[in-house]
């Protein structure tokens, strides 16, 4: 194993004394092409282009001497740092660390940024990291080839965004442009870069702020969740976001506890009626799109939406016909449309789906459509009355039946 092994970050700036010492008495040094060439890099260390992290850090654990690994930025953040503490390889590490790609971008746009969430966008999680960026208003992302500002900018279609792209950060080639979303597809953008995705509506006020990355703020103050008409804006309330069997507190706690949104996820919301669980999802953190024919049920959503300070795509439309040009959801509530909503919905093969029924016959018929279709299905009877505290009298009574379906290759 090696004798002493050191991460050094690097951010285009003049090194340290510790890490132009650590390079010195270097005997083999892992690193890009650009680290490898820096002049402070001996000419008689034994040199590792870095490609395949693994790879390096078995050649580092069978190395006699000092090994120095070089990397962009803070290597603890995102970085090399993981890896190499990995227990297959059994490497104890120091770490010099440079100013972190994402904190130089921000600074370059002079931005504040403990706001924002910042996620890594890999052809694999690309879809995750477009669902953080529809869902909050700054969102910092470390892109990767194949997983960069043009691909960021397609999947984002239809939600108008604000890039600032920093290419190549503490080279003489560094480069910040900042563009709509919807021109960013239409250029060829140099790795390594970091997108920072602004948008969706002013930014929230973090005054007094005592976490990073925290959710977005509530403005009504609301604490906890499936909250009760008086909650919402009398617009909505009144307008049926919470009222009927469809939209009750009990039934809307159910329905949220069977899809489990969280952040990354993108949810449809099909039937949104005022908004109140699509707002509820996205103050879970997860992406939503609210789906509703009804001009006037778009319009309370939107303003649901924005008395809450959560970022909701409102789509008016008829489903199941505008699903078609939805993107690939996560996890979907049916608010109604029968059988062929739901014939529709598995055929896009969601993790999960939860719809309702306020008849036995209905909620059969809806039950075969989603296991005739690759879904293992729960249904539930669900009855809550609401008690006059005062005179301990009846208020108003639910009954619904809850049917909540896993795809199968997921079910437990």
């Amino acid at each position: 194993m090696a004798d002493r092994v050191t991460v050094i970050g690097w951010d285009g700036s003049p090194l340290t004394g510790a890490a132009t010492a650590a390079l010195s008495a270097a005997t083999l040094v892992a690193g890009a092409a650009h680290h490898l060439a820096l002049p402070e890099v001996p000419a008689q260390a034994e040199r590792i282009r870095l490609g395949s992290i693994d790879l390096a850090a078995r050649r580092i654990a069978g190395h006699r001497g000092s090994a120095v690994v070089l990397a962009d930025g803070d290597p603890g953040f995102f970085g090399v740092v993981r890896n190499l503490r990995a227990p297959e390889h059994g490497l104890e590490v120091e770490v010099v660390p440079a100013v972190s790609s994402v904190a130089a971008a921000f600074a370059r746009a002079g931005m504040p940024w403990e706001d924002a969430r910042i996620v890594v966008a890999h052809p694999r999680t690309l879809r995750r990291a477009v669902n953080v960026c529809r869902a909050h208003h700054k969102v910092a992302v470390l892109t990767s080839p194949g997983a960069g500002p043009a691909e960021l900018a397609l999947l984002l279609e239809g939600v108008h965004r604000t890039f600032v792209i920093c290419e190549e950060l503490g080279t003489d080639r560094e480069q910040v442009t900042v563009v709509t979303s919807d021109k960013a597809a239409d250029h060829v953008w140099r790795d390594p870069n970091v997108v920072i995705v602004i948008g969706g509506g002013p930014e929230p006020q973090a005054a007094g702020g005592w976490i990073a990355g925290g959710h977005p703020a509530c403005p009504r103050g609301a604490r906890g969740w499936a909250l009760p008409p008086e909650a919402y804006p009398d617009d909505v309330a009144g307008g049926g976001a919470t009222s009927g069997e469809g939209g009750s507190p009990g039934l809307r706690a159910a329905q949220l506890a069977r899809l489990g949104p969280r952040t990354g996820d993108l949810l449809w919301d099909i039937g949104s009626g005022g908004g109140a669980l699509a707002v509820e999802a996205a103050r879970f953190g997860a992406a939503v799109l609210a789906v509703d024919s009804d001009p006037a049920a778009c319009a309370r959503t939107a303003a649901a939406a924005r008395a809450f300070g959560v970022q909701i795509q409102v789509v008016e439309g008829r489903a199941p016909h505008v699903l078609e040009r939805l993107p690939e959801p996560d996890v979907v509530r049916i608010g109604g449309g029968g059988v062929p909503v739901v014939t529709a919905v598995t055929e896009r093969r969601p993790e999960r789906i939860v719809t309702h029924a306020s008849t036995r016959d209905e909620a059969e018929a809806l039950g075969a459509a989603l296991t005739g279709n690759g879904y293992a299905v729960r249904c539930s009877l669900l009855q809550s009355v609401e008690l006059d505290t005062a005179a301990w009298s009846e208020r108003e009574r639910s009954v619904v039946f809850l049917l909540s379906a896993t795809r199968s290759d997921l079910a437990p």
